[in-house]
């Protein structure tokens, strides 16, 4: 299956517009974990990101009828920004379809490479859906982010730098997995000539459908794609990427949004590069594999495959960061409402480092706190600081890894309010105007809203915490009604952190 794809490859017309990125030691990151660990850096790309080599050896291969025609793309990323540069290059019409959702910065950075842009929908599959339109009505050549062969190819000169950067052995190459074409190329490529090097495909926990693809040994649809590593966010592997994928890849491994968090602090104190989430996937991945499997010493590459993070997602980076690298953990511990109980509570905790503490008396006989604390030695520590805390006869219940607490309730600690019947819903909102009032429109008088929460993380949608006041009798139509809206939600009416600080 490879041989076809080796002659693919060596052709691959990507060096007109790429570089050759470095293949750098990240010394710090190999000390902690006591294996070689080597980034390959595609952030260094013209366009911060390795897709301009396939977008490009796509393009450079189009007949002249075809170049004449111009092309089309449906990206909100990196993939545009690759396309854009590989037409203004080939002196190509090039149209991008883009969501509404895409922050101005990405629309701004294809128009300034001469594209021209066209917003539609909310997702990237309406997106794509109106540029097959387009590519119908117009006769414009489609150039797929990843399920295209020549694209694929494009991605595997990677492979091919990197078997040509380190000569010694390789235990294992860690590559990110949206689509597939990153992984497709590379495993295509290493695996023909070294098949003893593993090549470990990264997703998140998410938007992992090469994982749930290997496992029912066929493409998988999935239900919900998590939307932080929003290079990655892909519902489905695509076809061709799958046929090569299957065959070639040795495993998958899965990380969450915390240690994609970590691996973004990794990357910048070894490289100071900035990683989008994305691109630091690789980092989180080796960090989960050698936890897993418990090597050492063997040499490890990871693709740091790109950097366009936009400025203002930083301080949620930041936020998480700590409790990806086990280094904080979240709490929220009951301590009797009394004159001195704080005190004894801090005489427990001793000298662990505090990182947040909010507090609003809700209760005449209990006090409910909501803790952070600083760790030094991971889980470990987590767990003996939890016992200290039960021994003194405190409740305490652990929060490290609950994301309503995590992304709202530690901003919302103060008071709590009357509110009969209320449910507690989680909602992801487009982050574009007039989505609220969709939302609000759809609903009407029904039922009243007793609760809401929202913060900007940079993303293209909003995470929103929101509680409503449902009568029990009606808790089916209200769930049919979330389901006709359309936005992605959960009912976090159970969840410990709502009902230790807001019912």
């Amino acid at each position: 299956m490879s041989a076809g794809y080796i002659e693919r490859i060596l052709k691959a017309r990507v060096y007109d517009v790429a570089e050759v990125t470095p293949l750098e030691a990240a010394p710090r990151l190999s000390a902690r974990l006591d294996n070689e660990v080597l980034i390959k850096r595609e952030d260094l790309q013209p366009v911060f990101s390795f897709k301009l080599r396939g977008a490009y050896n796509k393009m450079v291969q189009l007949s002249e009828a075809q170049r004449a025609r111009g092309v089309i793309a449906a990206s909100a990323g990196n993939h545009a920004q690759g396309v854009a540069l590989s037409a203004q290059k080939l002196g190509l019409r090039a149209v991008i379809v883009m969501p509404t959702t895409t922050p101005s910065i990405k629309v701004q950075a294809v128009q300034a490479r001469g594209a021209e842009t066209v917003l539609v929908g909310d997702s990237y599959d309406e997106a794509c859906a109106h540029a097959r339109t387009l590519e119908a009505e117009q006769g414009f050549s489609f150039v797929h982010p990843y399920d295209d062969p020549d694209v694929i190819a494009g991605q595997g000169t990677i492979g091919m730098e990197i078997l040509q950067q380190h000569r010694g052995p390789l235990h294992a190459i860690f590559v990110p997995v949206g689509g597939g074409g990153l992984i497709a190329g590379i495993s295509a490529y290493v695996k023909h000539l070294y098949p003893e090097i593993k090549v470990i495909g990264v997703e998140p926990e998410d938007a992992a459908c090469l994982k749930a693809a290997l496992e029912a040994d066929a493409r998988v649809k999935l239900d919900r794609v998590g939307i932080f590593a929003d290079g990655v966010a892909v519902g489905q592997i695509g076809e061709e990427t799958f046929r090569i994928a299957r065959t070639h890849v040795d495993g998958v491994v899965t990380v969450g949004t915390d240690e994609i968090c970590a691996a973004i602090k990794d990357s910048f104190d070894d490289l100071r590069s900035v990683a989008e989430p994305a691109g630091a996937l690789a980092v989180a991945g080796i960090k989960r594999y050698v936890q897993d499997q418990g090597i050492t010493r063997q040499t490890l590459v990871g693709i740091h495959s790109g950097a366009n993070l936009n400025f203002d997602r930083l301080r949620h980076v930041a936020e998480r960061a700590e409790l990806g690298e086990q280094r904080e953990a979240i709490f929220g511990v009951t301590i009797p409402e009394r004159a001195g109980a704080f005190k004894s509570f801090c005489k427990v905790l001793g000298s662990v480092p505090v990182t947040e503490f909010n507090y609003r008396i809700g209760h005449i006989d209990e006090a409910h706190i909501f803790l952070g604390v600083g760790l030094r030695g991971g889980n470990e520590e987590r767990e003996e600081i939890r016992g200290r805390l039960q021994a003194a006869g405190l409740h305490v219940v652990d929060m490290s890894q609950n994301e309503v607490a995590k992304l709202h309730v530690r901003f919302m600690v103060g008071g709590r309010a009357p509110a009969p019947h209320e449910r507690l819903v989680r909602f992801e909102f487009p982050e574009r105007p007039g989505a609220l009032l969709q939302f609000l429109q759809a609903m009407g008088d029904r039922w009243n809203i007793s609760l809401f929460h929202y913060r900007n993380h940079g993303a293209a949608f909003g995470r929103v915490l929101t509680g409503m006041q449902v009568p029990t009798a009606e808790t089916a139509d209200f769930h049919g009604f979330l389901d006709e809206v359309g936005y992605r939600w959960a009912d976090e009416s159970s969840n410990p952190a709502y009902r230790l600080f807001l019912r």
